[in-house]
């Protein structure tokens, strides 16, 4: 995966993550889910640890 894939998947996750905030959607979960994985699978680390050590 490219290094500009990765940075859409990442800016489609916060978005997902706001809409989560908002409203609780079982197609949006599972969704979020789907970009974990896929960037888990990409990179070997998980999305919230990548943020903690950015914050």
């Amino acid at each position: 995966m490219k290094k500009s894939e990765m940075r859409k998947l990442v800016a489609e996750y916060k978005e997902i993550k706001l809409k989560i905030k908002k409203v609780e959607n079982k197609k949006i979960s599972e969704k979020l889910k789907e970009i974990e994985h896929k960037y888990f699978h990409e990179t070997g680390r998980t999305l919230q640890s990548d943020f903690k050590e950015i914050t």
